[in-house]
C-alpha cells in the first residue's frame, strides 16, 4: 500500500474575500522507499503541502494517510514515523553536531546510551564524524545540511521530509546531499522532497509530481514526463514577422507541435536533425532571416512549459 496517500488535500489562508487556496486539491500516493518529488516554482504550494503532511499545518479539506496514520486523526503517531528537513534548518550554531543529534534523541524518547550510538551510526552515515564535537557554526552549507538530514533521521523514520534540501548550496555540497538521499532509500527510507531545480528532480526522483497554483498538473517518472513531449525541441528565433514564420512552420507535417514565448519560437519535431535542413528552407524561401537556432531533447522544463504555457526555468532564474 502507498506510504502517503492524499485525496483532494486542500489548503487555505485567510476568509471571505481575502481567502488564498494554497492548495486546490492534491491527489497523491507515494510507494514506499521510492524518492518522490514535488516540482514547481515558489508559490505553487509544495511547501504547504509537505508541512500539512508533516502535520506542521492542518488541511482546510481533504484526506490523508501517512506512513499508515490518518493524518487528522493521529497526528501524534504520524510525528512519531516521519521526519522534517525544513528549508531553514534547525541546528543551533553554538551547539555541536553530535550534542544536537543527542538531544533530539532524548526528545524522542531514547535513552542516553541509545542517544549517542544512535548519533555515532549517523555523523558516519553523514560523514561528519571528523567535525562531530566542533560547533555548528564553523560548518560549512553542505555540512549544516547534511546535520539537518541526521537529525531528521535520529528517531529511525519510515518517510523523511526534505523541503528544498539544497536551496543557496554550490554544486559540490549539493553533489554530496544528493548522495545522502540516494543512500537513504538504499536503507528503505521514503524521501518526499520539494524543489524548484530542474536538474535536481531529473538526478534524484524515481516519480515526481508537477504542482502549479496549487494543483498537480501531471505525475510520472522524469522518463515518462519526457517521453510525453514528443520528439525533439527546436527554438529559434527569426528577423521579420514571428507570426508569419509560426503560421508558416506549423503548416509542416514534421511539425508535431509550435508556440511562441519571449520573441522565441518553441517547436517539437520527430526527428530534429532531419528538420532543421527543411526550416532554413522554409524561412529562406519565405525571405525570413535567422537569428538564433537550438536543438534539444525534450527536458523536464519542456513538460512544464507545455502544462502550463510557461517556462520553471525562466521563473525559477
Amino acid at each position: 500500500m502507498p506510504i502517503i496517500e492524499t485525496s483532494g488535500l486542500r489548503r487555505t489562508f485567510g476568509g471571505g474575500k481575502r481567502a488564498v487556496e494554497a492548495v486546490a486539491g492534491v491527489d497523491l500516493a507515494v510507494e514506499p522507499g521510492e524518492i518522490f518529488g514535488f516540482l514547481g516554482p515558489n508559490g505553487a504550494g509544495k511547501t504547504t503541502t509537505l508541512r500539512m503532511l508533516a502535520t506542521l499545518l492542518t488541511p482546510t479539506g481533504g484526506t490523508a494517510t501517512v506512513a499508515g496514520c490518518d493524518l487528522r486523526r493521529s497526528p501524534q503517531r504520524v510525528r512519531e514515523r516521519i521526519g522534517y528537513v525544513g528549508q531553514a534548518g534547525g541546528s543551533d550554531l553554538q551547539s555541536t553536531a553530535r550534542s544536537e543529534l543527542v538531544l533530539q534523541g532524548r526528545l524522542h524518547g531514547m535513552a542516553k546510551p541509545d542517544a549517542q550510538r544512535r548519533a555515532a551510526e549517523l555523523l558516519a552515515l553523514v560523514e561528519l564524524e571528523a567535525a562531530a564535537d566542533r560547533s555548528t557554526g564553523t560548518y560549512s552549507g553542505g555540512q549544516r545540511r547534511r546535520l539537518d538530514i541526521a537529525i531528521g533521521l535520529m528517531h529511525e523514520p519510515r518517510v523523511l521530509f526534505m523541503d528544498e534540501p539544497t536551496t543557496g548550496l554550490d554544486p559540490q555540497s549539493r553533489a554530496r546531499v544528493w548522495e545522502e538521499v540516494r543512500r537513504l532509500r538504499e536503507h528503505g527510507v521514503t524521501v518526499f522532497l520539494t524543489t524548484h531545480y530542474l536538474d535536481e528532480a531529473d538526478a534524484l526522483c524515481d516519480r515526481l509530481a508537477i504542482i502549479d497554483h496549487g494543483r498537480i498538473v501531471i505525475e510520472g517518472t522524469p522518463a515518462q514526463l519526457k517521453r510525453q513531449v514528443a520528439g525533439d525541441v527546436v527554438t529559434l528565433g527569426v528577423d521579420g514577422d514571428r507570426d508569419q514564420a509560426l503560421l508558416l512552420l506549423k503548416a509542416q507535417s514534421f511539425v508535431r507541435e509550435a508556440d511562441a514565448e519571449d520573441g522565441l519560437i518553441r517547436l517539437y519535431v520527430e526527428r530534429g536533425e532531419t528538420a532543421l535542413p527543411a526550416i532554413l528552407r522554409l524561412l529562406d524561401g519565405a525571405g525570413l532571416g535567422l537569428r538564433e537556432l537550438s536543438l534539444s531533447r525534450p527536458s523536464l522544463d519542456d513538460v512544464f512549459l507545455r502544462q502550463t504555457g510557461r517556462s520553471l526555468r525562466e521563473q525559477a532564474a
